[in-house]
Formats: structure tokens, sequence, C-alpha cells
């Protein structure tokens, strides 16, 4: 086990298709029974976290075909909506739809519980992907999978979490059974192995509960609501990011950004 806290291994990305199956039943509509989050959010709160760090890097053009894998209602997507034509999202809760985001009618596609996209290679020019990942086991997959189907120039937008969410062989309060955090070697290697380019590496999330805590009864939205504080954040987060550990258990070393976001475009 010490090669998973350490972050040198991710867990469970060498499962037998059994263990995978299994994972898939327990993680598909998790997330949506926590604290009733199968209500769609009137004010999604993470629009200028994912606009700073992704999508004014990404060029001012019309996308033909996007897809938001595990976007779940699709409010990812609104600030950018205007310059999507089709939208599918890969989403395996009942609950986590939409109807309409913007002008767009989206095209819900269940997923395959070992991880395979039923696209043909070159399907989209825009993939989202923001706090999917950490909660399936076959990553590795799953992101080969993304990028097949991404067209060559095309963009992906990944933001997750590369520190461990705690011990997950025990329950987690307001956590799902199965979610653990990504290692960011194993981001690395990964991409280092794939035909993409790192167009934008930045970290977020530091201690950003513990802010929330003394800070936050001053606002009256969470304070990634805020794009002055999404820019804080980022600077705090690159300065501190050197301290990073994937599973910390001392004060200290928490002081540190939780999680990574990436634009990749393909070759």
């Amino acid at each position: 086990m010490n090669e998973f806290l350490s972050g040198e291994k991710l867990y469970g990305n060498d499962f037998s298709p059994e263990q995978i199956e299994k994972w898939f039943e327990e993680e598909s509509e998790a997330y949506a029974n926590i604290d009733q989050k199968g209500t769609i959010p009137t004010d999604y709160t993470y629009n200028n976290l994912n606009v700073v760090h992704g999508y004014s890097k990404l060029p001012g053009k019309i996308f033909e075909n996007a897809l938001g894998f595990g976007a779940a209602w699709g409010n990812e997507i609104e600030p950018l909506i205007d310059h999507i034509k089709n939208l599918t999202i890969v989403e395996p809760s009942e609950q986590l739809v939409s109807k309409s985001i913007g002008p767009i009618t989206p095209n819900y596609v269940k997923p395959n519980s070992d991880g395979k996209l039923d696209f043909e290679a070159g399907t989209f020019d825009l993939i989202t992907c923001f706090g999917t990942l950490h909660h399936i086991p076959n990553v590795g997959f799953v992101l080969g999978e993304m990028i097949r189907v991404l067209k060559p120039e095309g963009f992906l937008l990944l933001r997750e979490p590369v520190q461990s969410m705690g011990d997950w062989r025990s329950p987690r309060p307001g956590l799902t059974k199965n979610e653990r955090g990504i290692p960011l070697k194993f981001f690395e290697k990964t991409f280092s192995t794939q035909p993409v380019e790192v167009i934008s590496r930045s970290f977020c999330f530091t201690l950003t509960t513990h802010i929330k805590k003394i800070f936050g009864r001053f606002f009256k939205k969470p304070l990634q609501y805020y794009k002055f504080y999404i820019l804080f954040d980022k600077f705090i987060s690159g300065i501190l990011k050197f301290n990073l550990k994937y599973h910390p258990t001392k004060p200290v070393e928490r002081i540190a950004p939780n999680s990574v976001f990436y634009v990749l475009k393909k070759k």
C-alpha cells in the first residue's frame, strides 16, 4: 500500500475487469447522492476558476464538436457555450442531467464501465474533464481514450486533485467510497507518452478549506466564485507547488496546492 500512498503508483489503475465493474457500479450515482447533489445548481461557482486556468488559454474560435466528460448538468461549459456548435456529455448519473445549456441541447451518452469511449478517433475538437478522473479506477486507459477521440490540434482541459484526499480505505465524510486524488507524476508520465503538448499547467486550491473557515463568512458566495480569489490562489499555489506531497500527514505538508489544471493540445 505504501507505493500508492507515496504516489509512486495510482491505486486502481491496474485493476481487473471485475474490479473495474464493481468500482463503476459503486461510483455511478455516488456523487449525485451526496447531500442531494442531484438538484441542478442555480449558481455554479467554478466558472471563474475554469476561465482563469483553462478557457482563457484557448483560441477565440468556434468548436464544432465538444465533449464534457463527466460534465453532469453541463454548468462547466457555460462560459464557452457561444463558441460551441454541438455538445456531447458523457455522464453515468441519471440525476445529473440538463435539458439545455444556453442555446444548446446536449447529447447525453452513458459511459462504458471499462472506460471505452464509443466515438471515432478525432471526433472532438474540445474536451473538458473537471474533477471526474479521480472517481475512475483505470485513469490511464480513460485518458488515452479521450486523447484518441480528440482531433489533431484539438484541446483537452483537465482539472483534478493531486493530493490523496485522505486514506480511501476508510469512509471519509463528504466523499464517495472510491474517489482518490491522482499523483502529479502520474499525469506527467502519461502525457510524456501521448501525442499531446502541454499548453499550460497551473495549480489551485492551496489551503482553500482553511481560508474559507476564516474569511468565508464575509462573502455571500463561496470563495472560488470570486475572480480576485482565484487569481490570489493561483499565485500562492504556484509559489507553494514545491511542497506538494501526494499523501500529506503533517500540517506543514498540507500547505500546498490540492489540484492541478492542464490545458493540452493534441499533436
